[in-house]
């Protein structure tokens, strides 16, 4: 009995730090929409605005002031990047599907989605399946030499399940690198399981199964 309690005890722990996590990621996010990205957009339009007003034969000055613009709309698109993937606020206001059309859209390999949801699931099931396959797709792009992946998600008896699957040359290791073991302990926090089958030349498949409670 005492075992048990210990259990449970160290589950919803987990479960309150991956909340917690998530909560600081959305904070971040909205911090650096809200406040860096906006003000770094005035001061490209405060740019552009002084090189229009420059008189005929400053061309130096009108060069310099055109690059630092550019340079300007370069950092900005980065920063929406970085916003993107430290907590996507279409996951938060649209829910997984849409989620994953952007990151297919944003992955260089074709992703085909089969997603089966009727309703949305419950944020942390969401957040938990967006990662399991943000961080695949990642590693496909890098690693796998893949042709094509396949993403699912699917719900029934109270469980969701995303896989993504793909047709390259498979072997992948979970000991090397944490991103695997970050996603299993998310998984898991929400008493889940998170399984990975890549045998050699075969493709690999990782796949995650998450109680919907």
């Amino acid at each position: 009995m005492a075992n048990a309690l210990a259990q449970d005890e160290m589950q919803a722990s987990r479960a309150r730090i991956v909340r917690a996590a998530d909560e600081a990621r959305e904070r971040l996010e909205r911090n650096l929409h809200d406040g860096a990205q906006q003000r770094l957009v005035a001061v490209s339009i405060s740019l552009r605005l002084a090189t229009a007003r420059l008189p005929d034969g400053a061309d130096e000055a009108r060069s310099l002031l055109t690059a630092a613009a550019e340079e300007l709309t370069h950092a900005i698109d980065d920063l929406r990047v970085l916003a993107r993937g430290i907590h996507p606020a279409i996951l938060t206001e649209r829910g997984l599907g849409p989620a994953l059309e952007v990151l297919a859209d944003r992955t260089r390999l074709p992703v085909t989605i089969a997603n089966d949801l009727p309703t949305r699931l419950p944020g942390p099931v969401e957040a938990a399946a967006y990662y399991v396959v943000a961080e695949s797709l990642t590693n496909i792009s890098k690693y796998a030499q893949a042709s094509a992946v396949e993403v699912r998600v699917t719900r029934s008896d109270g469980i969701a399940r995303v896989e993504v699957v793909d047709d390259g040359i498979g072997g992948a290791d979970p000991s090397r690198g944490s991103g695997l073991r970050g996603l299993a302990d998310r998984v898991e926090a929400l008493d889940g399981r998170l399984g990975l089958e890549s045998p050699v030349s075969a493709g690999t498949r990782v796949w995650a199964e998450i109680p919907l409670r």
